[in-house]
């Protein structure tokens, strides 16, 4: 019996449409960021911090779960 290599090309055509998805998203969160999140110095107040705190809270989190940080970082093993 022959083997067959598996054609992954719908699952190649997904995995870049996501990853197209995340460039993009990755592009406006760095515009946005080089705006001051379009908060002018004058009128920061601590919602604004708190709403950052929140977005570097879920952003610390995807970057964990990429990188195999933080909560998801291999324990050593006893």
């Amino acid at each position: 019996m022959t083997q067959r290599k598996a054609d992954n090309t719908k699952a190649f055509d997904a995995f870049l449409t996501a990853k197209f998805e995340i460039d993009a998203m990755l592009e406006r969160l760095a515009a946005l960021s080089a705006d001051h999140f379009e908060i002018h110095p004058d009128e920061v107040n601590w919602g604004h911090v708190g709403t950052l705190n929140h977005y570097c809270s879920r952003l610390r989190d995807l970057t964990d779960n990429a990188f195999l940080e933080g909560e998801y970082a291999e324990k050593d093993q006893c």
